[in-house]
């Protein structure tokens, strides 16, 4: 018995050595500095940025790849730690995007073609006569987008309509690349005056499938006292499309469009700090393996 528990002890102690040794010959160094960077990131990661997480964005704002505002989430507070860290200067970081729904087709307002019952995602959905509604260009009302954002900015309301909480959106973009209809988009946090319609058909064949779609009639652009709306080219078609850097948010276009196509919205802080916001998501477990498709909801 004893010679047992010897040989069991020189076993233990032979393997702690070539395991030690292993360790320190194999040992990975970390860059102190991607450490600091990944410390001063916001940790949500969200996959905005381009890079895999939080971890991949910090070695590359190290080798000089990514510039020290590269994470859209943390706009200009996290700019401000990582440029510390670097030892530069995060300047005047863009201000904040948020994301708008181009589509108001509720169901009262909106013409269909048949009841969806498949599997509840947008992209399944598609590939059946490219949606339940006569409009193409229209939200499906799956909820696809809501699955996906990893902030919990988005809700499906009773209208069939992605609601977007404007408090808890960080302009990731995440829902943009989601959207198979690309009805969502991004636009300035102070941008209060929109455009929620993505129909780009005739003002004829958009007001028959939908009573509040853009119809081209190109009163807005007339009347618009900064010259900031103008229905262009877009598609195959034509859209009313406001430029962000002309609008003054006077609203004049919304209360004059006979459709109601253009809305006004409540105006956001345009440097409000993201920080509370993404602290909650930064300790959920990420989601290994999730592709957000929505096809498990």
């Amino acid at each position: 018995m004893f010679e047992a528990i010897i040989a069991l002890a020189s076993l233990g102690l032979i393997f702690g050595l070539v395991l030690g040794l292993a360790s320190k010959k194999l040992k990975v160094e970390v860059d102190p500095t991607v450490e600091k960077l990944i410390e001063a990131l916001p940790g949500a990661n969200c996959g905005a940025c381009g890079y895999p997480g939080c971890a991949g964005l910090a070695e590359a704002i190290a080798t000089g790849d990514a510039p020290v505002d590269a994470c859209i989430p943390g706009s200009k507070d996290t700019a401000d730690r990582v440029a510390a860290v670097m030892g530069l200067d995060a300047g005047e970081c863009k201000e904040p995007l948020i994301a708008r729904v181009q589509c108001q087709g509720t169901v009262d307002k909106s013409q269909y073609i048949y009841e969806y019952e498949g599997i509840p995602s947008c992209d399944l959905a598609a590939t059946y006569f490219q949606g339940s509604k006569d409009c193409q260009f229209g939200c499906f009302g799956l909820g696809t987008c809501s699955v996906s954002c990893p902030f919990g900015a988005i809700t499906m309301g009773e209208d069939n309509l992605p609601d977007v909480d404007l408090e808890k959106c960080t302009g990731c973009g995440i829902c943009v690349e989601a959207c198979p209809q690309s009805i969502i988009v991004l636009g300035r946090a102070t941008q209060r005056v929109f455009v929620s319609c993505s129909n780009t058909d005739k003002g004829k064949d958009s007001r028959k499938v939908c009573s509040v779609s853009c119809i081209k009639c190109k009163k807005c652009e007339k009347g618009c006292p900064s010259d900031a709306i103008h229905v262009i080219a877009k598609g195959n078609g034509t859209l009313a499309v406001i430029d962000e850097e002309k609008c003054t948010n006077c609203g004049w276009c919304a209360d004059n469009c006979p459709t109601g196509a253009i809305e006004i919205i409540e105006p956001l802080d345009a440097f409000f700090d993201m920080t509370a916001r993404l602290a909650s998501v930064k300790e959920e477990e990420p989601k290994v393996g999730c592709a957000a498709c929505g096809l498990c909801k």
